[in-house]
């Protein structure tokens, strides 16, 4: 009796998270549809850190220079002399001679976190008080930041953050990436999201103003810390002001080329996530659609079991093709297929997030519970 109550219930949770993200993915499609596309034109410095040539960085990079917004620099930044990325950026100063780009090279190293210290040592090169952090491998339509700077015109507004979709470019293994980020990470935002939640940032676009950043403390206050982006908008949400969810969705590059790698990259993810929610995230289990209705079904082989495998599956895939229209390559049917394989590694990198808390970052060894900003913590 035991096992078929537990059988019922991760098959119930399973199809309820299933349909309840699939609610979720068309709410927030109405209410973008809805909701005419702010503009702004205030000047705006733009950070991207740099460590690498990193596939298509010219590619990515080229996207912030096609810009349709009127004022706006560029600032890229690298520790090392020799990092292959400067000649990347010394094309598209050529390239774009009108356009004010700022190469800066410094070593300087301001706490573990090596992205924040190249952040800090761009900070006194911005020329505007509205700043963009933008992670090197993202990718972004020419509206882009005027629409996601539109919202710092409100003064209650601390930051403005972006969704992002995979764009896979190394075979089989950045498939399966890009799954992680498509199929399980945005729609468990936007689930967050259409239920009130605005306790997210994500590296792939932030937008505040500079007041905001002093008022928290500035980059130095996070140079000890792993998630940097989650924190700069923590900060702000402590200091009473908005964090605005953008309707753009912009790319990001997904190049993992080998199983190792994929899963280093994603269980650093994962303990992240898990230092920053624990509580949510011991029941995170419950996303990962198709083992759990499996395992239910076998725990509980009964008819009604059967029309929640149904259904759970049927929103799946569903919520799948519906998410992918308009920013796939390819076909909205292309690595359905997948799904499990994904959803069956996703639920062993869970398992082994909740094991320990180390973490590896460009050759680092971090502590992802150590690490959050101790004048706040």
């Amino acid at each position: 009796m035991l096992l078929l109550w537990i059988g019922t219930g991760l098959n119930l949770a399973a199809a309820a998270y299933a349909c309840v993200s699939l609610w979720a993915w068309f709410r927030c499609r109405h209410a973008q549809a809805g909701r005419p596309a702010g503009r702004a034109i205030h000047p705006v410095s733009v950070f991207k850190p740099l460590h690498g040539a990193e596939p298509r960085l010219y590619e990515n990079l080229r996207s912030f220079c096609l810009q349709d917004h009127a004022n706006y620099q560029l600032l890229l930044g690298v520790r090392e002399a020799d990092d292959p990325a400067i000649a990347v950026v010394e094309r598209l100063i050529a390239e774009f001679p009108a356009l004010p780009i700022r190469l800066v090279v410094d070593p300087r190293i301001h706490g573990a976190n090596l992205k924040v210290s190249n952040l800090i040592n761009l900070r006194p090169h911005a020329q505007h008080d509205w700043l963009v952090l933008a992670d090197s491998d993202i990718s972004v339509s020419v509206d882009y930041l005027s629409r996601v700077t539109a919202p710092l015109a409100d003064a209650d507004v601390g930051i403005v953050t972006c969704l992002y979709h995979g764009v896979a470019e190394g075979g089989f293994w950045s498939r399966l990436g890009c799954l992680f980020i498509d199929d399980w990470f945005a729609p468990s935002a936007r689930l967050a999201h259409a239920f009130g939640s605005t306790r997210f940032a994500f590296g792939s676009t932030i937008a505040l103003r500079r007041e905001t950043l002093d008022a928290i403390g500035g980059f130095e206050i996070l140079c000890d810390t792993l998630a940097d982006d989650f924190w700069l908008g923590e900060l702000s949400r402590r200091a009473g002001l908005r964090t605005v969810l953008s309707d753009l969705v912009v790319g990001t590059e997904v190049s993992e080329t080998s199983f190792h790698a994929l899963w280093t990259h994603e269980l650093r993810w994962l303990r992240t996530i898990r230092a920053i929610a624990p509580a949510g995230f011991a029941m995170t289990f419950v996303c990962f659609t198709w083992p759990v209705l499996v395992l239910g079904l076998v725990l509980a082989p009964t008819p009604p079991n059967a029309l929640l495998a149904l259904l759970g599956g049927g929103a799946r895939v569903v919520r799948y093709v519906a998410q992918r229209r308009g920013t796939a390559r390819t076909s909205p049917w292309h690595d359905l297929g997948l799904t499990p394989y994904r959803d069956l590694l996703l639920l062993f990198e869970w398992a082994m997030a909740l094991t320990r808390w180390r973490v590896e970052w460009r050759g680092r060894v971090l502590h992802a519970r150590k690490h959050a900003p101790t004048r706040y913590s």
